[in-house]
């Protein structure tokens, strides 16, 4: 289907089902339970489940597929959101262009910053990468004031001029960006017994570029183009020697994982047009890299479960203060709750990175493919599981056969 062989499409209907059921996947709790707080289901954590998919897809293409790590891809990430924001001071609120600008500009600048970092590999790429990033973010915070309105964030304002839109319907009132006349802060709350379900226009539209970034990933993965870059990261030196030159293909991966970053970025300002220095810190790059090493780097669907898994815990766990731990442990006797509560409050609210970093050791050490190794591993398992099952069955059978068959 589409190209793609059996378990390419598998994957790409997993991606799917999982994007188009998040409203009641992530609601497993009704809203009214103590365990609500882990619910995840509500638009603006499932936009970012599914944004920094589409940012790590993108990523992996180059660390995953070529070997080269990158520090610096929150450049990217915010040049986009500028872009978009720009886009809608200037020509409409329809979210399309915005996007549209958002890919291209990040390509140019991943372009430039590719040319240049890519003369150098390993550890000397990644510091090119940062200090480009780090380059970037103080011009956006200080220099470029005028083009981004420095510490503050580019922001849309009343008087902003929108070409094909016009001045806001109602004065006092700021537009939201559209797409074929929906607004994509519209919701549609379904309530179903004690759980309540909210099915987000921009949600969905984020979901399906996720599903297309997704399905052109495979593409890439599958390739002869993918091929060369996977050949780049076996051994590019063995590759010089053959007569073909590699930075023509690490470029192409490089410029493809910025406009991947790029598109991100103008959904992140799509669904709040606002665009701020922060998301082109060295921390939004970090993170990035966190993600992909995460859910498994050089698979297909890792990044999405990396990125996944990361956002969950920062907009979950952080939430959870002593308030929470107190009830949850109310049934205990007061001394031993209070122990409780100290023993797990390092861990949640603030402290929700020492988790993480926990969790990211443990991955790291015990799977070094990531969460897809973990799956891996389970299904494995059960496979096993099944193969001495049908053996023993058959038993009686094969003890009758000649040893010599």
């Amino acid at each position: 289907m589409l190209g793609l062989n059996k378990k390419d499409t598998g994957l790409l209907l997993i991606v799917a089902v999982l994007a188009l059921f998040a409203p009641i996947i992530f609601n497993p709790f009704p809203s009214d339970s103590a365990m609500a707080q882990f619910n995840a289901g509500y638009p603006d954590l499932m936009q970012r489940f599914v944004i920094f998919g589409i940012f790590a897809i993108g990523y992996n293409i180059l660390f995953g597929l070529t070997g080269y790590l990158s520090f610096g891809h929150a450049a990217f990430l915010g040049v986009g959101s500028y872009a978009a924001v720009w886009m809608f001071k200037l020509l409409s609120m329809n979210i399309l262009p915005a996007i549209a600008l958002s890919i291209v500009i990040a390509g140019v600048f991943a372009a430039l910053i590719g040319y240049v970092s890519l003369r150098r590999s390993g550890i000397y790429f990644a510091i090119l990468t940062l200090a480009f990033a780090q380059m970037s973010y103080n011009l956006a915070y200080s220099v470029l004031t005028p083009i981004t309105n420095g510490e503050t964030g580019l922001q849309l304002s009343l008087d902003d001029p929108r070409i094909l839109d016009g001045a806001p319907e109602s004065v006092g009132s700021l537009p939201y960006p559209t797409l074929l006349g929906f607004e994509m802060s519209d919701t549609y709350v379904m309530a179903a017994g004690g759980w309540q379900f909210q099915f987000s226009v921009g949600y969905y539209v984020c979901a399906v570029v996720l599903l297309l970034a997704f399905y052109l990933s495979i593409r890439i993965f599958r390739s002869p183009f993918g091929m060369m870059l996977r050949a780049v990261k076996s051994n590019q030196q063995r590759l010089n020697y053959t007569g073909v030159n590699a930075r023509p293909y690490t470029l192409a991966a490089f410029v493809i994982s910025g406009m991947y970053a790029g598109l991100a970025g103008g959904l992140m300002a799509s669904m709040d047009p606002l665009a701020g220095a922060d998301r082109m810190q060295w921390t939004a790059s970090g993170e990035v890299v966190l993600m992909t090493i995460l859910g498994g780097a050089g698979t297909l669907i890792g990044p999405v479960l990396g990125a996944g898994f990361i956002k969950y815990f920062e907009n979950i766990f952080s939430k959870i203060n002593d308030t929470i731990l107190h009830q949850w442990f109310a049934i205990m006797p007061d001394g031993i709750e209070d122990v409780l509560v100290a023993l797990v409050h390092p861990f949640v609210g603030k402290g929700w990175h020492l988790t993480l970093g926990i969790l990211f050791m443990l991955v790291v050490i015990f799977l070094p493919g990531g969460l897809v190794e973990g799956g891996q591993r389970i299904a494995g398992l059960f496979r096993r599981r099944k193969t001495d099952n049908d053996g023993d069955g058959d038993t009686g059978s094969s003890t009758s056969k000649d040893p010599a068959e």
